[in-house]
């Protein structure tokens, strides 16, 4: 029985996993077509809304099953100590994005035991309703796990944008994702998404055995004190 991932926990209780590494992309217009796109203002992008399936050979009705629309609200990224927890006010969505230490045993709330270089990534989703736009409300770098639609995932297929933070980023429906990783304490952005908001989820760990390292920083980039 399939069953919704359980996103807030303590990740001392997950067990240690080999490590994959993804690949950092620096975020622009041409490295994220076929992903979405880069955006200078919220309402320069339209939020795409998937029309509603037929579920025979009768075709839905053109002026309808996609009247849905989209909803607004605030995503919310933030670490305490060495884990990252997101809250998506859109949605009313609260988890634990990930953590920074290799095995989640030794990750602590209460201040950082390691250098943030990196995001240890247990879960992706997608959302075959509509789009997302995730755009800074501070002008900080983020990033932004990715991979391309289908089902039958694969982890090399898997990327993760640097976006330098004077644009937002939007990806189209069916786009595998995690929220926002902040390069800074606390990060929040406007969210814009399908209000059906349908998720489709992998859980790393149980369907592939590991679990992912996000770099944070370009390579050369400096932690900044």
């Amino acid at each position: 029985m399939v069953t919704a991932p359980q996103y807030l926990f303590n990740p001392a209780d997950k067990p240690a996993r080999r490590l994959h590494r993804v690949p950092l992309v620096i975020a622009t217009d041409t490295s994220v077509k076929g992903y979405g796109a880069l955006v200078n203002h919220p309402d320069d992008i339209e939020i795409e809304i998937v029309r509603w399936p037929a579920t025979g050979w009768r075709a839905v009705d053109e002026d309808s099953g996609d009247e849905g629309g989209w909803v607004e609200g605030i995503f919310h990224g933030e670490w305490q100590g060495d884990v990252l927890y997101g809250r998506n006010d859109a949605v009313s969505g609260h988890y634990v994005l990930g953590w920074s230490t290799d095995d989640p045993a030794t990750a602590r709330t209460e201040h950082p035991s390691c250098d943030r270089n990196q995001v240890i990534l247990w879960h992706l989703n997608y959302h075959p309703d509509g789009g997302q736009l995730f755009f800074p409300q501070q002008p900080e770098p983020f990033v932004v796990p990715v991979a391309l639609p289908g089902d039958d995932l694969a982890l090399e297929q898997v990327i993760a944008f640097w976006c330098d933070g004077t644009k937002g980023l939007y990806i189209h429906p069916g786009i595998w994702h995690e929220g926002i990783f902040p390069t800074s304490d606390r990060q929040s952005f406007l969210d814009r998404q399908g209000r059906v908001h349908a998720r489709i989820s992998c859980d790393l760990a149980e369907e592939f055995g590991v679990y992912l390292s996000v770099p944070l920083m370009p390579p050369g980039a400096k932690v900044r004190d």
